[in-house]
């Protein structure tokens, strides 16, 4: 049975002398991976998670069970607190519904959830200060261990937060941290979230008072004499360089491992493989809308970032072309930029692929505001320009006028369930119609001892007319430059 997941703590990460191993099996799965099974399907990786799971209402004391302690594990008990600054009263539901299911998705359990109307947060505690008097009668009332605020806070707005209501105060950003800290489950992964805590954290260290290395001076200055004086470093200070140090080393592991994701980007240009990139909101369905369309295999669970570590598999279009589709890690309103930052490798996926299918859930209740905010991420990471597929996903349960606005305002868009396969074929075949063509038109009377060229024109090209006499197989294909370089010697006359 797996550990339950730990909090994540400075000291832990710093002094773990953890190294990334650079072997094959260690980074991303291959571009080019089978699209059978593996010993890493979705089943698995979802029975791992599930193996420890915590159960509200338990007490966490030790008790005699037939002269076994047995430790019960108890959810965190936790009050949501927001700040509505601008848009409607339906938008600020909007956002204390996704706080809380990011808060249960953590291992929380939710017992309250205010949020107050203000013009921008409060410089000193981010809600005003009748709303902190009332939170911390919540909190007492409750017995609430945390409260979670909907946005990122300042080290100030936290420390002022926390010494007038007593209990851990949380931001959004530490929230989405923890969770990727859960679901990392691959070396670069572990890396990129370690990273982006770390650069979290780094702005938000304490250690001022009594925890100082001071300079000692004589014994008649209070202290021990010859051979006591320090840095004169104070803890923070300490922490900090520390930090520093991690980050430093992390970078380098990462960029080690990020070449091994180049090598495959670059193998697949260099054979023309068009790739696809499934990208949208988290929970939309993406992993689903994989192993619907590839028979992948990959974990599928309703969670918000269930799926962090990238999975590419290889597919063949009906006339035979072969193309990869990369299942990515899934975006959120306002996602953290040290985030994007450190998943910044993993997200040139998306960037540098030959189509974006963005799929959207069409059951939520502002799918518009879902197809903005990840289209703010694909600006910030330069995939703007990629042409875009919107895929509206979960029409079982979704309401077909909300379906139909979103179809009605997305030029170029269809909608499916990748929970009951309707419209899988259609958005299959809207796909391999807005794969890239290659460029160059042949006609060529292949020898039959070549099938290895026809062969490779089937795969790679995009074949327009077959037909198979004496001398040999008389082919009018597109294929890419390299593959006509090869087929140059073949070559006929156009017929007229």
């Amino acid at each position: 049975m797996t550990n339950a997941p730990e909090p994540f703590s400075l000291d832990s990460a710093l002094d773990q002398t953890s190294s990334w191993d650079l072997d094959p099996d260690g980074g991303m799965e291959s571009g080019y991976a089978d699209g059978g099974a593996d010993l890493t399907t979705g089943e698995l990786d979802l029975a791992e998670r599930h193996e420890l799971r915590r159960a509200a209402g338990l007490r966490t004391e030790l008790e005699d069970i037939t002269e076994v302690e047995y430790r019960q594990l108890r959810l965190e008990r936790v009050v949501l607190v927001g700040v509505w600054t601008e848009g409607t009263a339906e938008d600020a539901e909007n956002s204390m519904a996704e706080l809380a299911l990011l808060a249960e998705t953590a291992g929380s359990e939710v017992l309250d959830a205010l949020y107050q109307r203000r013009d921008k947060p409060d410089p000193a505690t981010y809600v005003g200060r009748g709303k902190v008097e009332g939170l911390r009668e919540i909190v007492t009332a409750t017995g609430a261990d945390t409260v979670i605020c909907d946005g990122e806070l300042a080290p100030g707005q936290l420390r002022n937060l926390e010494d007038k209501i007593k209990v851990k105060v949380v931001d959004r950003t530490a929230l989405i941290l923890d969770i990727f800290a859960q679901h990392a489950k691959t070396k670069e992964g572990k890396a990129q979230v370690e990273l982006a805590q770390l650069n979290y954290m780094k702005q938000r260290l304490r250690g001022w008072g009594g925890n100082l290395s001071r300079q000692a001076g004589g014994r008649v200055a209070g202290g021990a004499g010859i051979g006591s004086r320090g840095p004169g470093e104070t803890k923070i200070e300490n922490d900090r360089r520390r930090i520093n140090t991690k980050i430093a080393k992390l970078r380098r592991d990462l960029k080690h491992l990020e070449s091994t994701r180049s090598t495959q980007r670059s193998e697949r240009r260099r054979h023309a493989v068009p790739s696809v990139a499934i990208a949208g909101y988290t929970n939309a369905g993406k992993s689903s809308l994989l192993n619907r369309m590839t028979d992948a295999g990959v974990l599928v669970e309703d969670a918000l970032f269930a799926t962090l570590d990238p999975t590419t598999r290889r597919t063949t279009s009906a006339d035979g072309r072969v193309y990869t589709m990369t299942d990515t890690v899934g975006f959120v309103r306002h996602l953290p930029h040290q985030l994007v930052e450190a998943f910044r490798s993993t997200l040139e996926e998306v960037a540098d692929s030959d189509l974006v299918v963005h799929v959207v859930d069409g059951s939520h209740p502002d799918p518009e505001g879902q197809l903005a905010s990840v289209r703010e991420v694909f600006a910030e990471i330069g995939a703007q320009d990629v042409p875009e597929l919107v895929v509206v996903n979960k029409t079982d349960v979704a309401d077909p006028l909300v379906v139909a606005r979103v179809l009605a305002a997305e030029p170029h868009a269809l909608a499916v369930s990748a929970h009951t396969g309707a419209g899988i074929a259609e958005a299959l075949a809207a796909v391999e119609a807005d794969l890239p063509h290659p460029a160059v038109e042949v006609h060529a009377l292949l020898p039959y001892s070549r099938g290895d060229l026809l062969n490779q024109i089937h795969e790679r090209g995009e074949v327009l007319s077959v037909e198979h006499t004496a001398e040999g197989s008389l082919v009018e294909a597109r294929v890419n430059e390299d593959l006509a370089g090869a087929l140059a010697e073949y070559a006929v006359p156009a017929p007229a």
